[in-house]
């Protein structure tokens, strides 16, 4: 056991802290720069279709501004951002993750359960390396 500042230094250096941080600022750039196309560009577009300035949408109650049009470029900003998300991380990521399930659920089983203690052995086991058990050995597949 090392002293807390070894512990956080090397917490502090392990890879994935270290993706995690590079990420997250590749993130926000990433939504600055839709932020600036959703209100510099799709939202401008929108209300010349239906002839609406969205900056210029607000009212005013007893001195407080409702900034409605901004509220809308957030939610236009928001939804842009989580189809570009899906689609280039999620949807690949988890195509990925069957394609991978279904290889290992073909692979044929190398392990069975212990009769006694449910322990994983190998299929050859003579004897369950947990409780001592013996077991009758099942015949392997060859590689």
């Amino acid at each position: 056991m090392g002293t807390i500042r070894e512990d956080f230094g090397k917490f502090i250096r392990q890879g994935n802290l270290v993706q995690l941080a590079i990420a997250f600022v590749i993130g926000a750039a990433f939504a600055a720069v839709v932020t600036a196309l959703v209100s510099d560009l799709i939202t401008p577009l929108i209300g010349v279709a239906i002839k609406v300035d969205f900056s210029e949408w607000r009212y005013t109650v007893n001195g407080s501004v409702f900034m409605q049009g901004a509220f809308l470029n957030a939610i236009i900003s928001f939804v842009v951002v989580a189809v570009v998300v899906f689609f280039l991380i999620a949807l690949p990521y988890q195509r990925y993750q069957d394609r991978k399930a279904a290889k290992a659920a073909a692979a044929p089983p190398t392990t069975r359960p212990c009769p006694e203690c449910l322990t994983n052995i190998p299929l050859a086991a003579k004897r369950c390396s947990a409780c001592t058990s013996p077991v009758t050995p099942m015949p392997t597949a060859p590689a």
